[in-house]
């Protein structure tokens, strides 16, 4: 094992994370392994550099420490394993944290919660169900609690995480998969696509001014159309070009519109949904990610029919790029949040 410095430490790192642990892996180890630092986060590695990180840490302790571990975060590695391409606690818009799923307004008979700012509760991780991984993938299922109007669960999830050989010239491809239980009667899903459904985050240090989505229609027009199969984003952070892609699973809610023109990058798949009371609702969707070199609509593509078993063609493209997003109606010198206190004006 070595223990690395990082360069630059982002605002996603918090307690243990400030040290890139980097995973051990002998010839005779599988391809993917784990790395579990406990109590923090848990590294998915291949060849012992880390792909991926699920930061699982939960802290009530203070209010500074509940705020930055209210709920768990996934993140993306850049390729060389050292730093997180995603958002983490902090920065612009705290509640948006790496790849994440949340909704606004969410009312059981109890009331209704906000899970997409954090009002008043946290997600928080409870145990890993599973662990497995061997020379070609590595997949793991954390047990979750979303807090309702007190710290009683209002539902339950099992979360897996699925991280595979990703398609040249994405370097990670990685399916989420997570079920949802109503636990207090019948539970509704809602918000609006700016604040509810199944979103992507990349790093706050984002350059905003070269930020492009693209989507798999000509004359394509996000806040009108429906039902993208994927949709896919170039940015670039600290002078290196990504592209994300996200992929939409055909079992997702139907009449799913994507947020997808912010200029510091968060883009995502809003959808509502009612779960009936003792109920499950199950969602689906996948990653590919590349640096340096731009994933093609065909690539993304064969990527899409592989993960929906369709048979569709490359389709035409838009690319557009990002909107400027809307001044800042709060002091621009707070860049944090405090739970419980109102969400703010801003996306």
């Amino acid at each position: 094992m070595s223990i690395t410095l990082l360069p630059k430490l982002r605002s996603s790192f918090i307690g243990a994370s400030a040290l890139l642990i980097i995973c051990s892996a002998a010839h005779a180890e599988p391809v993917y392994t784990f790395k579990d630092t406990p109590g923090d986060h848990l590294d998915v590695c291949r060849n012992g550099i880390p792909l991926v990180r699920y930061q699982y840490a939960y802290n009530n302790s203070s209010p500074e420490k509940l705020q930055e571990t209210y709920k768990p975060i996934f993140h993306v590695m850049n390729q060389k394993g050292t730093a997180p391409i995603t958002k983490g606690a902090g920065g612009d818009f705290t509640h948006h944290r790496g790849w994440f799923i949340g909704w606004m307004k969410i009312t059981t008979p109890s009331g209704t919660v906000d899970r997409w700012h954090m009002k008043g509760g946290s997600i928080i991780h409870q145990k890993f169900l599973s662990q497995k991984a061997d020379a070609k993938s590595a997949t793991f299922t954390a047990a979750l609690n979303w807090e309702g109007t007190t710290t009683e669960p209002i539902l339950s999830e099992e979360r897996t995480y699925i991280v595979t050989e990703a398609p040249a010239p994405a370097y990670v491809q990685v399916e989420m998969r997570s079920k949802l239980k109503a636990l207090t009667g019948e539970t509704k899903l809602d918000g609006d696509p700016e604040h509810a459904g199944f979103q992507f985050r990349p790093a706050n240090e984002v350059d905003r001014a070269s930020t492009v989505y693209v989507f798999p229609k000509s004359e394509a027009d996000p806040k009108k159309d429906r039902d993208y199969a994927w949709v896919a984003e170039k940015f670039v952070l600290e002078g290196t070009p990504y592209t994300v892609a996200f992929l939409n699973h055909p079992e997702n809610p139907t009449d799913t519109q994507f947020s997808a023109y912010r200029d510091y990058g968060r883009f995502g798949g809003f959808f509502k949904t009612v779960i009936p009371e003792g109920g499950a609702f199950e969602i689906k969707g996948k990653l590919l990610v590349s640096e340096g070199k731009e994933l093609s609509a065909e690539v993304i593509q064969t990527a899409a029919n592989a993960f929906s078993g369709k048979a569709e063609k490359t389709p035409a493209i838009t690319e557009r790029p990002a909107d400027v997003a809307p001044p800042k109606k709060t002091d621009p010198a707070k860049k944090t949040e405090t739970p419980n206190a109102p969400a703010p004006a801003a996306k």
